[in-house]
């Protein structure tokens, strides 16, 4: 039977004025919960998760450590609801706890948010959990460093965590647990305090899981102590229950998804792993119904988009090519199909050279040619054109017809004789 030995250590740290860290140490199951929602709503949030769990948690099976954390999101949401006071309350919960399979002992792990489980193992320390936040999701991504994550000023926003919908994914492992391997939980007022280096040496430097967990406690608020602080610092003390046919050196069994098979997962022996690798769970749903819910939320999201953006290309494409102009080609005046100057990629394109001289337009529509006059159609602009060569000629024959008749005036010359 493998057994298990532990130490705890809890603080409020220097900033905030209570505690929303609630957390369970009991042989076989160990429980960190990182409240939120404002005093008050994040500590009724974090212990009735953690209560909730632990009433769950009634056979050794990862399957039901999941079950018991998807109830205890459940809990959360409808004490919400009933009580306006705890509306928006939620938590982060790490668990690990003593499970079997196939008659041999295995830890589980569960995990929501971003609470921790490390391991160290041979002397290394590996982040076993995910969070899950908006920082660590654009470091996943490469879209920032993990020196820029680590001073993220968004680092607190999480993506998932209990309480928040009515359903919840829960990521889940399983490790073959061996003498010697510590396992630390903890809340983000630790890590965020505390480099793993040096959570790596204290966990390294001090034999007695308790003490180890202090200290840490100790350095987080002596870095600042900006956050809750928790620490639950679990030793393998008996591996005696394990699965033996499997190599001693593969720590991480297998990482599972709800309601799917197993899938191997790397081990952890650092002849294996480099130092940068993490172990990749898929995320546990409540059902394959919630599945289908999703898909289709997403579906529908991704169906709108397009269709958005292909409605904003056809009206682009159709403005380009289904608008006419009157402007200048050379000396003369021409029409075009398209917009003048054009649109985005697409260029305007000449339909014809019209008859009328550049220096036959009229004074006053002269700039606005030389621009391009927008018009709804092909005979609309031959219209517009048939119009100035109107304007001028009406200007041409008024011209002539003043000239001829100045023309053909004479002045008149009477002479009188006066009597002498």
């Amino acid at each position: 039977m493998t057994k298990f030995a532990w130490g705890t250590s809890t603080s409020t740290g220097q900033i905030r004025q209570a505690n929303e860290d609630f957390f369970l140490a009991v042989d076989g199951l160990f429980i960190v919960a990182d409240g939120m929602g404002g005093h008050q709503a994040g500590e009724v949030a974090s212990r009735l998760a953690v209560e909730t769990v632990r009433e769950e948690f009634d056979s050794a099976g990862t399957d039901v450590l999941v079950a018991a954390v998807e109830k205890a999101n459940r809990e959360l949401v409808s004490r919400s609801i009933d009580n306006p006071d705890l509306a928006g309350m939620g938590t982060t919960l790490c668990a690990m706890a003593l499970v079997d399979i196939g008659g041999r002992d295995a830890v589980g792990v569960v995990n929501v948010g971003d609470s921790r489980l490390y391991l160290m193992s041979d002397g290394e320390l590996r982040q076993i959990t995910e969070d899950h936040s908006l920082v660590a999701t654009l470091e996943r991504q490469g879209r920032i460093t993990a020196a820029e994550a680590a001073t993220h000023p968004q680092r607190n926003i999480l993506t998932r965590a209990l309480g928040i919908d009515g359903t919840v994914m829960v990521d889940s492992w399983e490790i073959i647990p061996v003498v010697g391997d510590r396992y630390l939980l903890c809340s983000d007022g630790l890590f965020n305090e505390v480099d793993e280096n040096r959570i790596s040496a204290t966990l390294r430097q001090l034999a007695d899981p308790g003490e180890a967990a202090r200290e840490l406690t100790r350095l987080a608020n002596e870095s600042g102590g900006r956050d809750n602080i928790t620490c639950v610092v679990v030793d393998v003390s008996d591996d005696t229950g394990r699965d033996t046919g499997r190599d001693p050196a593969g720590r991480v069994m297998s990482a599972h998804t709800g309601g799917d098979n197993p899938v191997d997962a790397p081990t952890m022996s650092s002849a294996q792993q480099g130092a940068d690798q993490q172990i990749k769970p898929k995320a546990r749903r409540a059902g394959q119904s919630i599945r289908s819910r999703y898909t289709w939320r997403v579906g529908a999201f991704l169906g709108a988009l397009l269709a958005v953006v292909l409605f904003g290309l056809g009206f682009i494409v159709w403005t380009g090519t289904n608008t006419w102009y009157v402007g200048v080609e050379g000396d003369s005046v021409a029409i075009f199909r398209g917009k003048p100057g054009g649109l985005l990629w697409i260029d305007p394109e000449l339909s014809e050279i019209t008859a009328l001289p550049l220096s036959d337009i009229p004074a006053a529509s002269l700039a606005a040619v030389t621009a391009g006059v927008e018009q709804p159609s092909q005979s609309a602009s031959r219209r517009y054109v048939a119009n100035l060569v109107e304007q001028h000629e009406r200007a041409t024959s008024t011209a002539s017809t003043t000239s001829t008749t100045l023309a053909s005036v004479r002045p008149t010359t009477t002479t009188s004789t006066m009597p002498e």
